[in-house]
Parts: structure tokens; sequence; C-alpha cells
């Protein structure tokens, strides 16, 4: 599929006009240069300034008439000037630190983003940052060993004690701390965000922020090779993998229904000579916008709970093993792509679903766990990527049912199929058929439900349409 980028957007879309775009007025003040994405009133919001007043400094009329690189005189600012910057906060990066980094001000900087309290500073949330005249992002990162004077770290880091004292605004040599995260002018070794422990180079997590039903990507680079890493993203365990560049990487899913809201997470490290080093934040989960989908009248037999629930016990028990080899590489590719377009989608995965039993008072609420080709009885499934057959039989409320191990904890799941062309132990590569659709199970009509598991949750397929994992 072609991919594309969705852009790092404030909140709402950008409406593109073919009309010169206005310039910031020149009466002084900072400056914000308009990114894909944004919209004027995304932007007052954003800055919590009125609407018109932003609109009466930047002599706009018509407040569909914004383009993406314009530049907008941002009012109420008094003070400042220079051009403005937004920064996704990302996995390591602490309060202190970005402050420490960027050379902002305290004060500024808590007046910029109206924070009250540096515990509102959560991964996933974008902060305004001022470029001002004669600043600079200070990216080499210092930070003192247990039993290492500021002197050792300094020539360590090839810098002196005077410029980081005087960058971190401390009193002299004595006033660092151990593991206090300290900056420097110059080039990073690594890029490596600001407050993580010496055990850890670098850590990023892909995608913020995370959604209901996304996949987390926490990727993290050791000091030391032999470091074993861990953790919790809300309240499932991590699994850490290797890959080339010797940075590991853990793959989570968040569920559909968690409420969006703040939550941890946590990375450990077990270093060589067995002594322990980790790092929590909360990161923020945003809402994955899911619509409510009509009632569905459905036999009464699948949704009755003494069906349904030993099925899904049987299910959350065959996805949960985690197979330490990447089976898959690259792209997944769409199941139905055989015979549909792939936006010929009947239903799409976090829809919240009420299902009723035909002709009884029994019902059922949920969500959509998976994505719905349209497409009748006896079209071709394909294995979206290369993996184990772990699973071919029927189901009361799945129907025929296919469940295929793509390794290190990523499952995909084929429900309501009229035949099977694999069978339990078979290795299938992308794009190899391995049944056909049907009308079988809980269903309405003959569709293709695809399913995609990450370490023991059920996430959104389109995603893993869209982006390549890890």
């Amino acid at each position: 599929m072609k991919k594309y980028i969705l852009p790092l957007a404030l909140t709402l879309c950008l409406l593109i006009v073919p009309s010169q775009p206005a310039q910031a007025q020149s009466s002084g003040g900072p400056v914000y240069v308009v990114q894909p994405g944004d919209s004027l009133s995304s932007i007052a919001v954003f800055f919590s300034i009125d609407l018109a007043d932003l609109m009466t400094a930047n002599n706009i009329t018509d407040p569909n008439q914004l383009t993406a690189g314009q530049q907008l005189t941002i009012p109420g600012l008094e003070g400042m000037s220079g051009v403005i910057n937004t920064q996704r906060v990302n996995f390591g990066d602490s309060f202190r630190s970005l402050t420490r980094r960027t050379q902002v001000p305290l004060d500024m900087f808590k007046r910029l983003n109206h924070i009250v309290s540096p515990s509102e500073f959560y991964v996933g949330i974008n902060m305004i940052v001022p470029a001002q005249d004669g600043s600079q992002l200070l990216n080499k990162r210092v930070a003192p060993k247990t039993g290492e004077s500021l002197l050792e770290a300094a020539v360590r880091q090839n810098t002196d004690v005077w410029t980081i004292a005087h960058y971190n605004k401390l009193q002299g040599s004595w006033d660092a701390l151990p593991d206090d995260i300290l900056f420097a002018p110059g080039e990073a070794a690594e890029q490596s965000a600001g407050g993580l422990p010496s055990a850890f180079l670098s850590a990023e997590i892909r995608d913020l922020p995370i959604k209901q039903g996304g996949t987390g990507v926490i990727k993290v680079k050791t000091a030391s090779p032999d470091t074993k890493l861990g953790g919790i993203l809300v309240d499932h365990s991590l699994q850490f993998f290797p890959l080339e560049d010797g940075t590991q990487v853990a793959l989570q899913g968040v569920h559909a229904l968690l409420p969006p809201g703040v939550y941890p997470l946590r990375v450990e490290a077990t270093l060589p000579d067995g002594s322990k080093q980790s790092y929590e934040q909360n990161v923020l989960i945003v809402t994955g916008n899911y619509p409510d989908d009509p009632l569905l009248y459905v036999d009464p037999v699948t949704i009755n709970p003494e069906e349904t629930e030993p099925e899904l016990n049987k299910l959350i028990g065959i996805t949960s093993p985690v197979t330490p080899e990447k089976l898959w590489a690259g792209d997944f590719y769409s199941p139905a792509s055989q015979y549909a377009e792939s936006t010929y989608f009947t239903s799409r995965y976090g829809n919240r679903r009420t299902y009723i039993g035909i002709n009884t008072d029994l019902s059922v609420n949920g969500f959509h766990t998976g994505l719905d080709f349209g497409g009748g009885t006896g079209l071709p499934i394909t294995a979206p990527a290369r993996g184990k057959v772990i699973l071919a039989e029927n189901w009361t409320v799945r129907g025929g049912t296919t469940i295929i191990d793509h390794g290190w904890g990523v499952y995909s799941g084929f429900w309501h199929q009229s035949k099977f062309y694999v069978q339990p132990g078979d290795m299938v590569e992308q794009g190899q058929v391995i049944g056909e659709v049907g009308g079988t199970g809980r269903v309405t009509g003959p569709h293709l439900h695809w399913e995609l598991w990450v370490n023991g949750i059920q996430v959104d397929p389109l995603d893993w349409l869209n982006y390549t994992y890890p």
C-alpha cells in the first residue's frame, strides 16, 4: 500500500486555499510558523488566546485563508521575540532537562505552556519552545556517574567545567549531582533524551501521542550491548528485541477501551554486572475517536456468555506466548488484496458496538476488535505477512478461524471463513492464500474480519497497513 505520514498536527485539519498568505505584522512579538494540519482555531486554543485577537494581530479577515509555512504573530506574549517552535515531549525528556537544553528561562517556559507543576509534563504532549535571538540548542549530554567529579565528566565529553556550569546555572563544579543530566554546546554522540540514567544512551517512542487501539513502539539504546531491558506500558509487561543497529525495541498494543489519560511507562535495565537502573514517566493516551456502529442483530448463541467467555479465553491463551524470532519483514499487506480495494472496509477497528440476540432480550456491548473487508463467500484470503499457522478450525463466535504467529508477540486472526487452505504448523509467506471468505459465526453477512494482536492486545490493523513496524 502506498504509505503516508500523518502530520504532527495540533488538533484540527488545515483548510488550504489558493490565496496569498497573510504575513505576520512587523509590530513585534513572537512568530509561529503554521504547520500542516493547523487551523486558526487550533492555534488560538494551543496558545490560549482569543481567535479574534489572533486575527487582528495578523490582519486576517477570513479564518479560512491560512497556508502551511505562513508566519503568525502571537499576541499577548509581551517581552518575547523570535520564532516559536513546538516540540513533542518524548520518553526521557524532563521539565528541567528541556529548559536546560533549550536555554529557555524557567518562568518563560511555564508561562508559554501554562504549566503549574512539573508533574504536568507528560510524554506525548506538545510544548511551546521559543527560539530566541542568540540562543542555541544544547545537544551534548553530560551526566556525572556515581563517584565521578564534574571535571572527569567534562573531560569524558570533551568539554570543560566552566561551560557546563554556565549553561546549566550551577554554582560551581561541586554543584553537580550523580546522574544529573547536564548539557553543553556541541554534537551529541547519540540522539538521547534529556533525563535518562547512564545505562541508556537513547530512548524514543514513535508516533506520539499514542491513541486508543494504537501500537506503542519503544526503542532504546543502552550503553552496554549486553544490557537486558524490561518494563511496562499501562499495565502490560514490555518485551524487548534486538535490532541490527544495536537498538532494542518493544511493541505494545493499547486497548481500544482504555480511557484517555496519562498512564505509566517504565523501562528497566539490568546491566552486565547485575545492577539495575530504571526510568518511568507518564505517557499521554488520546482518544481514537471511534464512532458507534448500528445495532447488530445476531444469533443469540453467539452472544451467550457460556459460549463467548471460554472462546475468548482460548483466544487469549493462543495469542499470549511471545515467539523470540521476528518472522515478518517490512510492510504488512491487506489480506483482501486479491479481491478488494484497500479502502473497501465494511466496518473499522474500534467502533463501539451493541449485539442483540434475535428474538431475545440478550445484548452485549463492546467494540469491534478488527477490520472488516466486504466480499462474498469463496473469495481468497491471503497472509498479510510471513508467519506460522497456530490454529485453523471452526469456532462458535468467530466461525472459521485461522491464527498466524508473526513472531515478537504479533498475531493475525481471520474469522468467519468458509474454507481452510492451511493447517497448524504450516509456514506461510506474505500473499499466500490461506482460506476463503465466508459467513460463519457471529455475522450479519459474509465478510473477512482481520484481527491483529500485539503483545496481548488487539490493535488497529489499519495502522499496520499504513506504517512499517518496528
